[in-house]
């Protein structure tokens, strides 16, 4: 039976999601570029969402959600490709199936948008067209099946509330792996400027921030106690990250600053996510003090130390944090330890499964996306040209300046 409350919930969360790409990972990436790419950055996040909802209908929904018959475990089927059978009756639990597909729709337009952040300020528009539309069908609908799908780590019980498998760490790798395959930007490290804008990198957070009540609390499907408590989670998580990581960059660099306090808050974010629905607020707190130390280090170690120019530390903030969350779901998810005791296996058991779950999305993720990597190369090609990266991707790409200085 249709619930009127449950659906008004997740019609606001499906807004609050798309609210996260449109504008907020807009903004926030944006913030962090030169100010000759804003105008690049900005494209990328809108087309992408663009495009994403169009593949989105045209299938991808049913290769992730739907029934892969023989195949389930692995993969949906193509039954309910352009909302095939699908009316305003249809339901999905006690929702309607549109808002249902609505709100998965808008997970599926962050997961590559997030991605941009490792190869902006050097890559051609036509390939990241190319490459988010290709990794959408064989990357991402493939884990979500697995995972949220009723596909073969469903069957086994891995626990991804919202998305530290299917969105965080999908995303982290093929970041890691497009920076590899592109390369550095001309002049990294020693050229690269700072952030060409921290008030929008702060801007852009707070509306993450905001959007991510939706992208957690909405899924829980209903508007319950799950949903408050994942709301409650997840700030306690964002604000303790937020805390530790200006705490940290104090005592090694001598001064807090904005992007260090808006990162730090989204790898709270980002970290909480799959655990959102089975912690506690003391799983929160942890969750957030482990978020902010081990994401600010890994920034430190993959763009310091390693010179992996994974511009806007993707891997480091959503990869390493996705994965920081979903293997503490397995402790922290213990109701000897705060959590809500869903699991029906012991806290080792647990963890086996969720390390599986894990092993099993990287290794997916990294081959598919070099090899989708190298066909767009071939078909396309991957980077503008060194004049091109020089001058910016605004006037060379779109013809269009972020900023008038005349």
């Amino acid at each position: 039976m249709l619930s009127d409350g449950n659906t008004a919930w997740i019609l606001t969360s499906t807004a609050l999601v798309l609210f996260m790409t449109l504008p907020g990972l807009a903004l926030f990436y944006g913030g962090l570029v030169h100010n000759k790419n804003i105008i690049s950055v900005l494209m990328h996040c809108f087309a992408i969402a663009c495009m994403v909802s169009v593949l989105w209908l045209a299938g991808v929904y049913s290769l992730a959600f739907g029934d892969g018959g023989a195949a389930n475990a692995w993969i949906g089927s193509l039954d309910k490709a352009f909302l095939a059978g699908v009316g305003t009756d249809t339901l999905s639990g006690n929702i309607p199936e549109t808002v249902f597909f609505m709100f998965q729709m808008t997970f599926a337009i962050i997961t590559p948008a997030l991605i941009v952040g490792a190869y902006v300020e050097r890559i051609k528009f036509t390939a990241v067209m190319l490459f988010s539309g290709l990794w959408l069908i064989l990357v991402y609908a493939p884990v979500a099946h697995w995972v949220w799908g009723g596909g073969w780590l469903a069957e086994m019980g891995v626990q991804d509330f919202a998305g530290g498998l299917v969105v965080h760490l999908t995303c982290g790798v093929s970041a890691i792996v497009a920076a590899l395959v592109l390369g550095k930007r001309t002049g990294f490290p020693r050229d690269i400027k700072p952030p060409h804008s921290p008030v929008l990198v702060m801007i852009g957070a707070s509306m993450l921030w905001v959007g991510w009540y939706g992208f957690n609390a909405g899924s829980a499907l209903a508007a319950d106690g799950a949903a408050g408590m994942a709301m409650t989670v997840t700030h306690i998580s964002a604000a303790t990250a937020a805390c530790v990581w200006i705490i940290i960059e104090s005592i090694k660099y001598g001064k807090p600053t904005l992007v260090g306090i808006a990162t730090g808050a989204i790898a709270g974010l980002a970290t909480i996510t799959p655990a959102s629905g089975f912690v506690g607020p003391s799983g929160g707190f942890i969750i957030g003090l482990v978020a902010g130390t081990i994401c600010f280090y890994a920034v430190n170690l993959i763009r310091g130390k390693m010179q992996i120019d994974d511009s806007l530390d993707v891997l480091a903030v959503h990869g390493v944090g996705g994965l920081t969350g979903i293997l503490l779901t397995a402790f922290l998810g213990a109701k000897s330890l705060g959590g809500l005791g869903l699991s029906e296996n012991t806290i080792g058991g647990q963890f086996v499964v969720q390390l599986t779950g894990a092993a099993a999305t990287l290794v997916w993720t990294a081959v598919v996306t070099y090899i989708l990597l190298i066909v767009v190369r071939a078909l396309v090609g991957l980077r503008v040209s060194q004049e091109e990266e020089i001058e910016g991707l605004d006037l060379n790409t779109h013809g269009e300046k972020g900023y008038d200085f005349t």
